[in-house]
């Protein structure tokens, strides 16, 4: 499991990356930059989710091991 969250992590850190190349930043609220804006907030949400799941599992783990 933990490969797998490490490999979702580095997705939503490139899809980060490529959204910010497609930002025009003379007209951050027009056209396509608001759907970069969207993906951003997105990948960073699925980021924050999946470190959240990882340290959960740890914890979890710590705990059965105590038992």
């Amino acid at each position: 499991m933990k490969i797998f969250t490490s490999i979702l992590v580095v997705l939503a850190l490139a899809l980060i990356v490529f959204n910010i190349t497609l930002l025009d930043f003379k007209h951050p609220f027009q056209g396509d930059s608001v759907v970069a804006f969207i993906g951003i907030a997105a990948s960073f949400c699925a980021v924050l989710i999946l470190l959240i799941f990882r340290m959960s599992k740890k914890i979890e783990e710590k705990m059965n091991d105590k038992l």
